[in-house]
């Protein structure tokens, strides 16, 4: 099925979101929407979707105009998404996600759970996607969730398949898994619009580039292209792709972990007997696949986590067992992993999320009252400091783009004294002109003399920020490397094989 998208305009108020776009998918290709985060790709999308109805412009399905008014239109249609956060229900199982929506029954009005669990085992197989349809969709790894809403899509004979960001939750893993899913998908006739910002994605899986930049197609580029050049039509300037940093100036000790664990409420280890030491004026990167105790590690260095044995100590003293705002007053600047659950609060302004964790005094709060003025030089320092892009201090975060929200807890964070600073995947769903800016921030508090502790995914960032890399499998360290190291060696040692000479954990 060929899908043409003409003219599309949608605005939001004064807000242009896409402008006049044009768009051409044939079937059996991957068409890779590239852009930063706020761009307004998602938002075409969501037109094409009949989430949104476009201001000016046509949809075109096989040379035909389609009027969706919703997305049961849409998928009837053929046309099927995969969302960047995923619309299951937890606690169905795959089967009942699946039928969701489209339920059949057989008689006395019972719902035909066969035949939806027939279509999952069917298209399963087809794609190799090893999934079984009576399992609960909590239980599954994120990876294979994805995989559940492909089969959602599919078992509706979706004949165009829309990617939105659909890597943002993925490990490096499960991405290459879901490159060859698309591949095969492509192979198959399925018309498919990959939407993201990451350039080594785009040049694996493209067969086609449109790139757009505040709304509008700025260009269309090659497979081939380097990510240079990609780089520069997504920001519309020349962007810094290699994170640049001096030999590291050591001072001495200042963050040491001494034989932490830390269990669930179930009694599992999730974090075994975990010792390192970071010194002030280094980067040491956590790598690992996620799942491996990096999330509840880094959690531990706030006192959002309890250990259950092991010692925390910064510049000589204990912090483990003191609350979050212990934490917090001993010097710990923290980004969390996942900034829309942990970092920000969505609803609230720019200028009231760059001062969340600073409620208990002066200069924001004197003797129990809020300082509006206080608060909002401050807000409007720290927009100018970290180039936050927003209509003003008192717009919701909610409504920026990712990396902007990014930059808000970053601002926030180390605008403070800070004797440690503690950053879970910072440049996660950030669009690569964010994360030019982030790693150099990074890198900037480092060379203030602050020990910083950065929990990495992908590899290419741990290499890129670390001084030292420490390796996580299963809860234990495989091993404390240079960021010179290999990257086969450090993908080895992500699946738990220590180098040669090194005991795996």
């Amino acid at each position: 099925m060929k899908l043409e998208l003409r003219g599309i305009t949608k605005r939001f108020g004064a807000l242009v979101a896409n402008d006049n776009i044009n768009l051409t998918i044939e079937p059996g290709e991957v068409h890779c929407l590239l852009g930063e985060n706020g761009a307004g790709k998602s938002t075409l999308m969501n037109v094409l979707y009949g989430l949104y109805t476009a201001d000016e412009g046509d949809v075109l399905l096989d040379g035909v105009v389609q009027h969706f008014n919703g997305p049961g239109e849409a998928m009837a249609a053929g046309i099927g998404m995969v969302h960047q956060h995923f619309m299951l229900v937890p606690v169905f199982t795959v089967a009942e996600n699946v039928m969701l929506g489209h339920e059949q029954t057989r008689g006395l009005g019972r719902l035909d759970l066969d035949s939806a669990r027939t279509k999952v085992v069917e298209i399963a197989a087809r794609f190799g996607f090893h999934v079984d349809p009576d399992a609960v969709v909590e239980d599954l790894p994120v990876g294979v969730q994805q995989r559940v809403e492909i089969i959602k899509a599919l078992s509706r004979d979706a004949k165009v398949l829309v990617f939105d960001e659909p890597t943002a939750v993925l490990t490096p893993q499960e991405t290459d898994e879901l490159m060859g899913i698309m591949r095969q998908l492509r192979d198959a006739g399925t018309a498919i619009v990959f939407i993201t910002h990451k350039l080594r994605e785009v040049r694996a899986v493209a067969d086609r580039i449109t790139v757009i930049r505040r709304g509008a197609v700025v260009g269309e580029a090659e497979p081939t292209s380097t990510d240079a050049e990609l780089a520069a039509l997504m920001v519309g300037r020349a962007v810094e792709l290699t994170v640049h940093k001096d030999a590291p100036q050591y001072s001495k000790a200042a963050l040491e972990v001494d034989h932490l664990e830390i269990t669930d409420p179930a009694g599992s280890v999730l974090v075994d007997d975990v010792s390192f030491t970071v010194r002030g004026g280094e980067v040491l990167v956590i790598a690992g696949v996620q799942g491996n105790g990096q999330t509840e590690l880094a959690d531990a260095l706030l006192g959002l986590v309890q250990p259950s044995g092991g010692s925390i100590r910064l510049d000589g003293a204990a912090l483990d067992g003191g609350s979050v705002r212990s934490f917090l007053d001993a010097g710990v600047g923290f980004v969390p992993e996942d900034r829309n659950v942990d970092g920000l609060v969505g609803s609230f302004s720019v200028a009231e999320n760059l001062m969340l964790d600073r409620t208990d005094g002066p200069p924001f709060v004197r003797h129990g009252i809020l300082q509006l003025k206080a608060r909002d030089e401050f807000a409007r320092h720290a927009v100018e400091e970290f180039d936050i892009r927003t209509q003003g201090i008192d717009a919701p975060a909610g409504r920026l783009s990712g990396g902007n929200q990014q930059k808000v807890v970053l601002a926030r964070e180390l605008s403070r004294d800070l004797r440690l600073f503690v950053a879970s995947q910072p440049t996660r769903g950030v669009d690569v002109g964010s994360i030019e800016f982030i790693h150099k921030r990074i890198v900037a508090t480092r060379d203030s003399g602050v020990p910083v502790i950065v929990v990495a995914t992908e590899l290419d960032e741990a290499v890129a920020l670390g001084d030292r890399i420490l390796v996580m499998y299963r809860g234990r360290v495989v091993g404390i490397v240079p960021s010179t190291t290999p990257r086969d060696v450090l993908g080895l040692m992500m699946a738990g094989i220590a180098p040669e000479g090194m005991d795996a954990a």
